[in-house]
């Protein structure tokens, strides 16, 4: 029998959506090595969150107090210290921005194998995770060697956790280094501009359907009759009319609204990869033929200059 430790992760006094995922992850795991679920909450109000994530599946849940806001060398120590304390077979880390700055830094102090950026996992006496390769055409299954191992998952992969759970949790204290080298003086969103489009509930997404960017005053009247959050493919960004965050795919955003309406989306594999964790996916195209329709919950064949100011009117 052999433990899992997953990490959770937070920002401005709200947990992200991969802590609820890298439980379902981690249980996985846990379930397949015959051990059981560790969280790691650590610096801010830990009490709350750690109340917030005792979900189904989880055994035990050990908060780290130090800090408010997310810091590497605090990160880095407290995974160090729990990982000698539980000796787990595997720690589970959530492959975004945070993620990826401190998950390298504990591997090596730990002198794990590292794989990032899994869609899937399978324990059978050994790590094997799956990752996609070029530009997410090709999946590949790789093998995980050591006795111990480290894995970062990519959001959206995995369905959160649900259910009220009955973990034991508890405080647990770490010696920190405060003089380690790195010091949160404040939190400020790069490049983040007006909004967030990963928090969106309801998204209207454009692509190279809309032709030209005189259109993009239709698409915005459709999003202000329905409300939603105005976000687009990689050619709309790259041709300068709308900025980067609002990218959706595998060079922009993973999103999980409620409704992704996709206009003059083709569908190709690193813009599905952005959005494919949407609970409805709508999409509006010429083409009966486009990739978008295989994965869409409902498809409108027709042209988006017919249909959008139809939908302008039924939302008004």
């Amino acid at each position: 029998m052999s433990d899992v430790l997953a990490v959770t992760e937070h920002r401005r006094g709200e947990l992200r959506d991969v802590s609820y995922e890298v439980i379902t992850a981690g249980r996985e795991l846990a379930d397949a090595t015959g051990g059981d679920l560790h969280l790691a909450v650590i610096s801010g109000d830990t009490e709350r969150f750690a109340e917030d994530l005792d979900r189904e599946g989880v055994d035990y849940i050990h908060t780290v107090s130090d800090g408010e806001e997310f810091n590497h060398d605090v990160y880095v120590q407290a995974i160090e210290a729990l990982h000698a304390e539980l000796d787990p077979e595997v720690v589970v880390m959530p492959n975004s921005v945070n993620g990826l700055d401190y998950a390298p830094a504990v591997a090596n102090r730990l002198d794990l194998p590292l794989a990032t950026d899994a869609v899937g996992m399978e324990y059978d006496g050994g790590l094997t995770v799956t990752r996609e390769m070029y530009g997410s055409k090709v999946e590949t299954a790789v093998e995980v060697g050591g006795d111990q191992q480290a894995v970062t998952v990519r959001g959206a992969e995995w369905p959160a956790a649900e259910g009220v759970g009955d973990a034991e949790i508890s405080a647990f204290d770490v010696d920190i280094d405060t003089d380690a080298g790195s010091t949160v003086t404040g939190f400020e969103e790069v490049g983040g501009g007006d909004v967030d489009i990963s928090e969106a509930d309801f998204i209207v997404s454009i692509g190279r359907g809309i032709e030209e960017e005189e259109n993009l005053d239709l698409i915005r009247d459709l999003v202000e009759a329905t409300d939603a959050t105005l976000a687009s493919s990689r050619p709309i960004v790259d041709n300068g009319w709308l900025p980067k965050n609002r990218q959706v795919g595998q060079s922009g955003k993973v999103v999980t609204p409620t409704v992704y309406l996709a206009i003059g989306i083709s569908g190709a594999v690193q813009h599905v990869a952005g959005m494919k964790g949407a609970d409805n996916i709508i999409a509006v195209n010429t083409d009966p033929n486009a990739p978008i329709f295989d994965i869409a919950d409902y498809g409108i064949v027709g042209d988006l200059f017919e249909v959008v100011p139809e939908l302008i009117e039924q939302f008004s």
